[in-house]
């Protein structure tokens, strides 16, 4: 009876589904959060007779032969990249990417990481960091005696002081482009690393070699589409009952066949 593991693979599908589903909802309010969509694959087919099997009485071959397929399987959770809508915030380290690339942290072990998340912060130091206190790179302090901060377009940090007519040009943010952003690994945190999939950073300034802008004050909001994934949290529901009759189905068949004198 093949009915009951294959629908268990579907009902376990859609169980994957909706726990995706259930992050992308979750995380509608998080900056810089870009949709995640479960792909399926289906499994490999029993070869009961060959499609071009030579029939036995007259010679002819078969046009399409018996292939029994024996279920599904998760393919990939892929990232929908997209640009999420700006909120003003008014914040002078508020920054919102136009556009693609990341921002590159530093982690604690020295590793790289890149976020698209813009709400960034001051240290005691005067170091500017991420909201968990990692260093954006390359490094840029602010004065204890700056009034003020602007960032333009391009990532260039300026600081404005009492009694200075002209603003002192402090450092300049750089942004990370990827090949295939989609094999960037998420770690948590509006975090993410590099790896093979998605190949090295490509770092250069911001507004160059396709990559998108900076706007001060802003902040990117989540691309999560609550509407849609409302829609698909019920079309993966009615998938999942459906898959559970097919087991109740089964079951009931087995249990004919065992009373069966």
């Amino acid at each position: 009876m093949r009915a009951l593991k294959i629908a268990a693979t579907g009902m376990s599908a859609q169980q994957m589904r909706v726990e995706v589903i259930s992050n992308n909802l979750s995380n509608m309010s998080t900056t810089g959060y870009n949709a995640r969509r479960a792909e399926f694959s289906d499994l490999h087919y029993q070869q009961l007779m060959r499609a071009g099997t030579v029939n036995a009485n007259d010679g002819t071959a078969l046009p399409t032969g018996v292939q029994l397929g024996l279920g599904v399987r998760p393919a990939a959770v892929s990232m929908q990249l997209a640009q999420g809508s700006l909120s003003a915030t008014g914040g002078d380290l508020d920054v919102a990417i136009e556009g693609s690339g990341y921002l590159e942290v530093t982690l604690p072990s020295g590793q790289a990481a890149f976020t698209r998340d813009g709400g960034l912060k001051r240290s005691a130091e005067g170091l500017i960091v991420t909201s968990d206190g990692f260093a954006v790179a390359p490094e840029i302090t602010i004065p204890n005696d700056a009034r003020s901060i602007s960032i333009n377009g391009s990532g260039e940090v300026y600081a404005y002081f009492s009694g200075a007519a002209e603003a002192q040009l402090l450092g300049q943010f750089t942004m990370a482009g990827f090949t295939n952003a989609k094999g960037l690994e998420a770690i948590g945190s509006n975090l993410f690393t590099e790896t093979e999939a998605s190949g090295p950073a490509l770092v250069t300034t911001p507004g160059l070699d396709g990559l998108g802008t900076l706007r001060q004050g802003y902040l990117e909001d989540s691309s999560v589409d609550a509407v849609r994934e409302v829609t698909e949290l019920i079309e993966a529901q009615r998938g999942y009952e459906l898959n559970a009759k097919v087991i109740s189905a089964a079951d009931q068949m087995l249990g004919a066949t065992t009373q069966i004198r």
